[in-house]
């Protein structure tokens, strides 16, 4: 099988695994969201894949755990929150210098901020969406009530950082994947 099959078939492979880490074993948090172990999952996809693979597997995998566990209004913001995700996550780890915990942790913060920023930004726009209003007292509490979702959303990118960090080593016993992270 040639390079890009195999990649090919990884890539499906973890954008199933996405789908099924997010909804498998998950944490319901007051904000009618809930904690997950995908995000170790999307992590792994830009790592695994580069930027461009991991963002498709991560954003589609991700959008599907959303669709089918109840949130499809929040399906396409994930689908392009999660791909950019990995995307970073790729990028920052195959260029970075150092072992691989430091290159997976220098990766992983960035990405996973740019994760609560990115649900943050649409939770504000679904609040002023379903108002139908543009005023600024509306902008205000719309972006205050928005903000509570942020320690979740960073308890998640901690724990998707963490599952990262326990995987890597596994994955990496794997010739092809090893080949495809130390590129």
């Amino acid at each position: 099988m040639n390079d890009k099959t195999k990649k090919l078939v990884i890539g499906a492979l973890l954008c199933a695994f996405t789908t099924v880490a997010t909804m498998v074993i998950k944490f319901p948090t007051p904000t009618f969201g809930y904690i997950h172990l995908g995000d170790g999952l999307v992590l792994l996809c830009g790592i695994v894949l580069g930027p461009i693979g991991g963002a498709l597997s991560a954003g589609i995998g991700s959008m599907f755990a959303d669709i089918f566990a109840g949130y499809a209004s929040f399906a396409p913001a994930t689908l392009i929150i999660k791909a950019l995700t990995a995307a970073l996550a790729g990028f920052i780890f195959h260029k970075a210098n150092g072992a691989l915990t430091k290159k997976t942790i220098l990766s992983g913060i960035p990405s996973e901020l740019l994760m609560v920023f990115g649900y943050f930004i649409y939770e504000v726009f679904l609040t002023l969406l379903a108002a139908q209003s543009n005023s600024a007292s509306l902008f205000a509490s719309a972006i205050s009530a928005s903000a509570v979702g942020i320690p979740f959303n960073l308890m998640q990118g901690i724990a998707g950082i963490i599952i990262t960090l326990a995987l890597l080593p596994i994955l990496t016993k794997i010739h092809d994947i090893r080949e495809w992270i130390f590129k």
